[in-house]
C-alpha cells in the first residue's frame, strides 16, 4: 500500500473509533450518573523511520494519526429533582460503593431503591455498601432520610453510614456499563462532600456538542474516503499508463 492510503487509512479508523465513542456518550445523554469520553490523538511514527540505516531509502509512511487514548471527563452535572427519597446525589468529589458480581463498583449514580428483603440496592439489584462494608437494611418502621454527610436514619434509628469513596487517580477507572467503574486501586474516604436526598445527577454528556462533533467527524471521514478514491484512481490511471508505454 502507497503512503498516501495508508495514511488515508489510519485516518480512517481513528475516525471510526471516535464515531464509536461520540455515539455511546450520545446514547447516555439521559444516563443518570453517566461520564462521557473524550479522546486524545498522536501520530504513530513507523520504526522505519527512526532507523539511520534506511536513510535514503524510498519514502515510507512514517506518521500516522492515530488515537493515543480514551479518557473519562469527570466533572460534576447538574443534580435534578427526583422526589424519590432514595435517589441520592453526590455534591462534590467521590463515588458510591456498591457489591458487583465480582467485586465493589463505583458510581455515581445514586438511583437506589429497597429490594424484596429490604436492602438499599441499584437499579441492577446490587446491594449498596455502608462504611466498613455492610449492606444497609431498612427497618420498615418511619421516613428514610440521609443527612448530608451520608448518615442513614428511618424512624430516627441509624441504618450506617454511606460509604463514599475517591481516587487519587480516577483517570485508572475502568468503565464496566451502566455508569459503573472498576478499579485495581483500592481507594480512599473521601471529604468535601455533600449527599442531597430526593436528586440524581445528571449525565454530563452535553447533547448539542455531542451531536456537533459528531457531524464534524463524519464529514471528515466522508472526506476521507473520497481522498481513498481518488488515490485508487491515480494508481489505476498510472498502472494504465504504464502498460501503454511498456506494451
Amino acid at each position: 500500500m502507497d503512503p498516501l492510503m495508508m495514511a488515508v487509512a489510519a485516518g480512517m479508523r481513528s475516525r471510526m473509533e471516535a464515531l464509536e465513542m461520540l455515539a455511546n456518550n450520545l446514547a447516555n445523554a439521559t444516563t443518570a450518573g453517566f461520564k462521557l469520553d473524550r479522546e486524545s490523538y498522536s501520530l504513530y511514527v513507523a520504526p522505519e523511520a527512526l532507523d539511520p540505516a534506511l536513510a535514503g531509502e524510498a519514502p515510507m509512511p512514517s506518521l500516522l494519526p492515530v488515537i493515543e487514548r480514551h479518557w473519562t471527563d469527570f466533572r460534576q452535572a447538574p443534580l435534578v429533582a427526583t422526589g424519590n427519597p432514595t435517589d441520592l446525589a453526590i455534591s462534590g468529589p467521590g463515588f458510591f460503593v456498591v457489591e458487583g458480581p465480582s467485586g465493589p463498583l463505583y458510581t455515581r449514580n445514586g438511583a437506589f431503591r429497597w429490594s424484596a428483603d429490604g436492602v438499599l440496592v441499584t437499579s441492577e439489584g446490587y446491594a449498596v455498601r455502608a462504611a466498613g462494608g455492610a449492606r444497609i437494611r431498612a427497618t420498615g418502621q418511619g421516613a428514610f432520610e440521609v443527612s448530608p454527610e451520608g448518615v442513614l436514619r428511618q424512624g430516627g434509628q441509624v441504618l450506617g453510614r454511606l460509604e463514599i469513596v475517591r481516587f487519587a487517580a480516577p483517570e485508572r477507572l475502568e468503565k464496566v456499563g451502566h455508569s459503573y467503574f472498576r478499579s485495581a486501586e483500592a481507594p480512599a474516604p473521601a471529604s468535601g462532600f455533600v449527599i442531597e436526598q430526593g436528586k440524581l445527577e445528571n449525565s454530563n454528556v452535553s447533547a448539542p456538542e455531542s451531536a456537533v462533533r459528531l457531524i464534524a467527524v463524519l464529514r471528515q471521514f466522508e472526506m476521507l474516503q473520497r481522498a481513498a478514491m481518488l488515490g485508487s484512481e491515480m494508481n489505476r490511471r498510472a498502472v494504465e499508463e504504464l502498460a501503454r508505454v511498456n506494451p
